[in-house]
Protein backbone atom coordinates (compact mmCIF):
# COMPACT_ATOMS: atom_id res chain seq x y z
CA UNK A 1 0.00 0.00 0.00
CA UNK A 2 1.56 3.28 -1.12
CA UNK A 3 2.02 6.06 1.41
CA UNK A 4 1.08 9.66 0.75
CA UNK A 5 2.68 12.73 2.29
CA UNK A 6 2.11 16.41 1.72
CA UNK A 7 5.15 18.16 0.27
CA UNK A 8 4.37 21.86 0.23
CA UNK A 9 8.01 22.75 -0.29
CA UNK A 10 7.48 21.92 -3.96
CA UNK A 11 5.08 24.88 -4.14
CA UNK A 12 7.24 27.39 -2.26
CA UNK A 13 9.67 28.16 -5.13
CA UNK A 14 6.67 29.42 -7.13
CA UNK A 15 5.20 31.70 -4.44
CA UNK A 16 6.06 34.86 -6.38
CA UNK A 17 4.28 33.65 -9.52
CA UNK A 18 1.24 32.65 -7.46
CA UNK A 19 1.12 36.08 -5.81
CA UNK A 20 1.37 37.77 -9.21
CA UNK A 21 -1.53 35.64 -10.40
CA UNK A 22 -3.49 36.58 -7.28
CA UNK A 23 -2.78 40.27 -7.91
CA UNK A 24 -4.07 39.98 -11.47
CA UNK A 25 -7.22 38.28 -10.17
CA UNK A 26 -7.78 41.11 -7.68
CA UNK A 27 -7.00 43.81 -10.26
CA UNK A 28 -9.37 42.37 -12.86
CA UNK A 29 -12.14 42.02 -10.27
CA UNK A 30 -11.74 45.54 -8.89
CA UNK A 31 -11.67 47.13 -12.35
CA UNK A 32 -14.58 45.05 -13.62
CA UNK A 33 -16.75 45.77 -10.57
CA UNK A 34 -16.01 49.52 -10.64
CA UNK A 35 -16.78 49.90 -14.35
CA UNK A 36 -19.68 47.46 -14.10
CA UNK A 37 -21.25 49.36 -11.21
CA UNK A 38 -21.15 52.63 -13.15
CA UNK A 39 -22.57 50.90 -16.23
CA UNK A 40 -25.31 49.34 -14.08
CA UNK A 41 -26.33 52.70 -12.63
CA UNK A 42 -26.56 54.16 -16.12
CA UNK A 43 -28.56 51.15 -17.30
CA UNK A 44 -30.97 51.46 -14.36
CA UNK A 45 -31.36 55.16 -15.13
CA UNK A 46 -32.23 54.13 -18.68
CA UNK A 47 -34.92 51.83 -17.31
CA UNK A 48 -36.34 54.71 -15.24
CA UNK A 49 -36.11 57.27 -18.02
CA UNK A 50 -39.35 56.18 -19.64
CA UNK A 51 -37.67 55.92 -23.06
CA UNK A 52 -38.98 52.55 -24.21
CA UNK A 53 -36.23 51.55 -26.73
CA UNK A 54 -33.55 52.00 -24.04
CA UNK A 55 -35.58 50.03 -21.50
CA UNK A 56 -36.13 47.19 -23.99
CA UNK A 57 -32.41 47.13 -24.84
CA UNK A 58 -31.39 47.00 -21.16
CA UNK A 59 -33.86 44.22 -20.37
CA UNK A 60 -32.68 42.20 -23.38
CA UNK A 61 -29.07 42.61 -22.31
CA UNK A 62 -29.83 41.47 -18.77
CA UNK A 63 -31.67 38.40 -20.05
CA UNK A 64 -28.81 37.41 -22.35
CA UNK A 65 -26.13 37.82 -19.68
CA UNK A 66 -28.08 36.10 -16.91
CA UNK A 67 -29.07 33.13 -19.06
CA UNK A 68 -25.76 32.28 -20.71
CA UNK A 69 -22.66 30.77 -19.03
CA UNK A 70 -19.82 33.08 -18.12
CA UNK A 71 -17.37 30.76 -19.88
CA UNK A 72 -19.33 30.94 -23.14
CA UNK A 73 -19.38 34.74 -22.91
CA UNK A 74 -15.62 34.72 -22.37
CA UNK A 75 -14.93 32.41 -25.31
CA UNK A 76 -17.20 34.48 -27.55
CA UNK A 77 -15.36 37.72 -26.70
CA UNK A 78 -11.89 36.23 -27.11
CA UNK A 79 -12.33 33.87 -30.05
CA UNK A 80 -15.34 35.18 -32.01
CA UNK A 81 -14.82 38.96 -32.04
CA UNK A 82 -11.48 38.76 -33.91
CA UNK A 83 -13.40 37.36 -36.88
CA UNK A 84 -15.13 40.76 -37.22
CA UNK A 85 -11.91 42.71 -36.69
CA UNK A 86 -12.04 43.25 -32.91
CA UNK A 87 -8.75 41.98 -31.54
CA UNK A 88 -7.78 42.06 -27.86
CA UNK A 89 -5.38 40.39 -25.48
CA UNK A 90 -6.42 37.64 -23.07
CA UNK A 91 -6.43 40.06 -20.11
CA UNK A 92 -8.47 42.64 -22.04
CA UNK A 93 -11.00 40.00 -23.09
CA UNK A 94 -11.21 38.75 -19.50
CA UNK A 95 -11.81 42.26 -18.18
CA UNK A 96 -14.48 43.07 -20.78
CA UNK A 97 -16.32 39.83 -20.13
CA UNK A 98 -16.21 40.36 -16.38
CA UNK A 99 -17.59 43.90 -16.79
CA UNK A 100 -20.41 42.63 -18.98
CA UNK A 101 -21.25 39.78 -16.63
CA UNK A 102 -21.15 41.91 -13.48
CA UNK A 103 -23.33 44.57 -15.11
CA UNK A 104 -25.95 42.04 -16.19
CA UNK A 105 -26.49 40.86 -12.63
CA UNK A 106 -26.04 44.19 -10.86
CA UNK A 107 -28.72 45.94 -12.91
CA UNK A 108 -31.35 43.67 -11.39
CA UNK A 109 -29.91 44.08 -7.90
CA UNK A 110 -30.03 47.88 -8.15
CA UNK A 111 -33.48 47.85 -9.68
CA UNK A 112 -34.75 45.96 -6.65
CA UNK A 113 -33.09 48.50 -4.35
CA UNK A 114 -34.72 51.39 -6.19
CA UNK A 115 -38.16 49.83 -5.88
CA UNK A 116 -37.75 50.03 -2.09
CA UNK A 117 -37.40 53.84 -2.23
CA UNK A 118 -40.53 55.79 -1.45
CA UNK A 119 -42.06 57.59 -4.41
CA UNK A 120 -42.61 60.66 -2.24
CA UNK A 121 -38.85 61.24 -2.13
CA UNK A 122 -38.71 61.53 -5.89
CA UNK A 123 -41.72 63.86 -5.89
CA UNK A 124 -40.03 66.01 -3.23
CA UNK A 125 -36.84 66.20 -5.27
CA UNK A 126 -38.72 67.28 -8.36
CA UNK A 127 -40.64 69.88 -6.35
CA UNK A 128 -37.29 71.37 -5.28
CA UNK A 129 -36.40 71.88 -8.92
CA UNK A 130 -34.14 68.86 -9.43
CA UNK A 131 -33.97 67.50 -12.95
CA UNK A 132 -34.70 63.82 -13.52
CA UNK A 133 -30.98 63.05 -13.70
CA UNK A 134 -30.21 65.12 -10.57
CA UNK A 135 -32.96 63.30 -8.69
CA UNK A 136 -31.46 59.98 -9.73
CA UNK A 137 -27.87 60.98 -8.90
CA UNK A 138 -28.54 62.72 -5.58
CA UNK A 139 -31.57 60.90 -4.20
CA UNK A 140 -32.11 57.55 -5.89
CA UNK A 141 -28.60 56.22 -6.54
CA UNK A 142 -27.19 56.70 -2.99
CA UNK A 143 -30.19 55.00 -1.39
CA UNK A 144 -30.18 52.20 -3.98
CA UNK A 145 -26.51 51.52 -3.24
CA UNK A 146 -27.22 51.46 0.49
CA UNK A 147 -30.26 49.17 0.11
CA UNK A 148 -28.34 46.72 -2.05
CA UNK A 149 -24.88 46.97 -0.47
CA UNK A 150 -24.82 43.41 0.95
CA UNK A 151 -25.98 41.98 -2.38
CA UNK A 152 -23.44 44.03 -4.30
CA UNK A 153 -20.58 42.83 -2.11
CA UNK A 154 -21.76 39.24 -2.54
CA UNK A 155 -21.82 39.74 -6.29
CA UNK A 156 -18.26 41.07 -6.08
CA UNK A 157 -17.17 37.88 -4.31
CA UNK A 158 -18.93 35.75 -6.92
CA UNK A 159 -17.19 37.68 -9.67
CA UNK A 160 -13.81 37.23 -8.00
CA UNK A 161 -14.27 33.49 -7.60
CA UNK A 162 -15.83 33.10 -11.03
CA UNK A 163 -12.88 34.88 -12.61
CA UNK A 164 -10.96 31.61 -12.32
CA UNK A 165 -12.39 30.57 -15.70
CA UNK A 166 -10.39 33.29 -17.49
CA UNK A 167 -7.49 30.85 -17.35
CA UNK A 168 -9.29 29.09 -20.23
CA UNK A 169 -8.06 31.84 -22.59
CA UNK A 170 -4.56 31.96 -21.07
CA UNK A 171 -5.10 35.05 -18.94
CA UNK A 172 -2.43 34.65 -16.26
CA UNK A 173 -4.66 34.82 -13.21
CA UNK A 174 -4.22 32.80 -10.03
CA UNK A 175 -5.82 29.65 -11.43
CA UNK A 176 -3.74 29.79 -14.62
CA UNK A 177 -0.55 30.12 -12.59
CA UNK A 178 -1.62 27.24 -10.34
CA UNK A 179 -2.23 25.06 -13.40
CA UNK A 180 1.22 25.93 -14.71
CA UNK A 181 2.93 25.20 -11.39
CA UNK A 182 1.12 21.86 -11.15
CA UNK A 183 2.32 20.96 -14.63
CA UNK A 184 5.92 21.52 -13.47
CA UNK A 185 5.98 19.62 -10.18
CA UNK A 186 2.93 17.33 -10.52
CA UNK A 187 2.00 18.08 -6.90
CA UNK A 188 -1.62 18.86 -7.70
CA UNK A 189 -2.87 18.24 -4.15
CA UNK A 190 -0.52 20.76 -2.58
CA UNK A 191 -0.76 23.30 -5.41
CA UNK A 192 -4.55 23.48 -5.36
CA UNK A 193 -4.74 23.54 -1.57
CA UNK A 194 -2.51 26.62 -1.61
CA UNK A 195 -4.55 28.12 -4.45
CA UNK A 196 -7.82 27.55 -2.61
CA UNK A 197 -6.28 29.11 0.50
CA UNK A 198 -5.28 32.19 -1.48
CA UNK A 199 -8.79 32.59 -2.89
CA UNK A 200 -10.23 32.17 0.60
CA UNK A 201 -7.83 34.76 2.05
CA UNK A 202 -8.60 37.27 -0.72
CA UNK A 203 -12.35 36.84 -0.27
CA UNK A 204 -12.16 37.26 3.52
CA UNK A 205 -9.99 40.36 3.21
CA UNK A 206 -12.41 41.88 0.70
CA UNK A 207 -15.34 41.22 3.03
CA UNK A 208 -13.48 42.91 5.88
CA UNK A 209 -12.77 45.88 3.59
CA UNK A 210 -16.41 46.12 2.56
CA UNK A 211 -17.50 45.95 6.20
CA UNK A 212 -15.19 48.89 6.93
CA UNK A 213 -16.61 50.85 3.99
CA UNK A 214 -20.13 50.19 5.31
CA UNK A 215 -19.24 51.51 8.77
CA UNK A 216 -17.63 54.66 7.30
CA UNK A 217 -20.46 55.47 4.89
CA UNK A 218 -23.88 53.87 5.01
CA UNK A 219 -23.92 52.85 8.68
CA UNK A 220 -24.28 56.48 9.79
CA UNK A 221 -27.60 56.69 7.93
CA UNK A 222 -29.20 54.29 10.39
Amino acid sequence: MSSFSLQFWHVWPHWEALLQGAMLTITLTLKASAVGLIASLLAVYGLMSGFKPVAVLVRAYVEVIRNTPFLVQLLFIYFSLPSVGIQMSANQAALLTMVMNFTGYTVEILRGGIQAISRTQLDSARSLGFTKFQSFRLVVAPQALRNTYPSLTSQFSLLLLGSSVVSAISAEDLTAVANYVQSLNFRSFEVYIVTAGLYLAITILCRMLFAGIWRMTFHRWE
